[in-house]
């Protein structure tokens, strides 16, 4: 297996990374984020690091060509790059919302459509989303932030449709709120995320904990195996029960 891991030097991206190398795969490891992305595959001898833009269309494919051509056939991939900004509608940026939508959803259409155009001849393969149940439930202060990761959800459910015909499966992992640098810089306490504030966030996390990292990774690769082959378009939100029913 050759798996294909945007966001590579991100928490939950690089738990990612780790969960499919240690299942045997041959992973390309892709982030903007150079230093922290040779840190992370010098410690892994499967990693494979790629220093690409995902924004950047060009750059996403060439960096499919080049794992193709020194790693073998792209058979998993998955888009974990992300990027947040917490802000209320009326302060947020024409900039910060081009940023959030250019590597939460553009990025996603750019790197899904460039492994999908390797896979369909192959007739196989997998694509996973990494999105946010804030895709399907309002946030205060995250309209940005959701939007993108709506936009990049329901793009991954329309590929899926797409591609069925072809044999490639295309779900989507929406996390909550999961430890990781990211949440820790919009300044929430994963106390308060777990606690809940209705007027706000609605009603915390039942289950009493936020995410590990290796929680949405187990999630990744399970619907990358073959226990999940007959599924796909589908969405698996991964939240301690904080979405209810979203």
């Amino acid at each position: 297996m050759v798996a294909l891991v945007t966001g590579a030097a991100g928490g939950i991206g690089s738990a990612i990374c780790h969960a499919f190398a240690s299942a045997g795969a041959r992973v390309a490891a892709v982030d903007m984020a150079k230093r922290p992305l040779r840190e992370l595959t010098a410690v892994q001898p499967r990693l494979t690091p790629y220093a690409a833009d995902v924004s950047d269309e060009a750059a996403v494919d060439a960096v499919v060509t080049a794992v193709e051509r020194e790693l073998g056939p792209i058979t998993v991939c998955v888009h974990a790059a992300g990027v947040l900004s917490a802000a209320p509608v009326v302060d947020t940026t024409a900039a910060q919302w081009r940023a959030m939508f250019a590597v939460n959803a553009e990025a996603t259409f750019a790197v899904a459509r460039a492994v999908a155009r390797v896979m369909i001849p192959r007739r196989r393969g997998v694509i996973i989303t990494v999105a946010s149940n804030a895709a399907s439930l309002p946030r205060a202060d995250l309209a940005a932030y959701a939007a993108s990761k709506a936009a990049a959800a329901m793009f991954t459910r329309c590929l899926g449709l797409e591609l069925a015909p072809y044999g490639i499966r295309c779900n989507v992992v929406a996390p909550g709120s999961t430890d990781t640098a990211m949440l820790r810089a919009t300044g929430q306490d994963p106390a308060a995320a777990i606690a809940g504030a209705p007027e706000r966030w609605r009603l915390g996390i039942p289950l009493g904990r936020v995410a590990d990292p290796g929680d949405i990774a187990a999630a990744v690769t399970f619907l990358a195996s073959d226990q999940a082959r007959h599924i796909t378009m589908q969405s698996l939100t991964v939240d301690g029960g904080a979405s209810l029913t979203g």
